[in-house]
């Protein structure tokens, strides 16, 4: 399934390690400013809208399979 959502991405060099569905992009950057103070130098959050594939969990609750980005 496909769907517009907010993701908090992490990057770790120019590489992304990490990606995380947030409910708004208020509390997606909230979640950035919080992660930031803890992180290394040589990590970077981002907080993007994007299209996603999405994949339906075993106990029902919805991950992200893949990220379509668009420029």
């Amino acid at each position: 399934m496909i769907e517009t959502v907010v993701v908090l991405l992490m990057f770790v060099g120019a590489e992304i390690k990490e990606h995380r569905i947030q409910p708004s992009m208020s509390e997606c950057l909230k979640g950035k400013r919080l992660a930031s103070r803890s992180a290394s130098s040589q990590t970077d959050f981002k907080c993007i809208k994007s299209k996603v594939e999405l994949e339906t969990n075993i106990d029902g609750s919805q991950s992200i399979k893949s990220l379509i980005l668009t420029p």
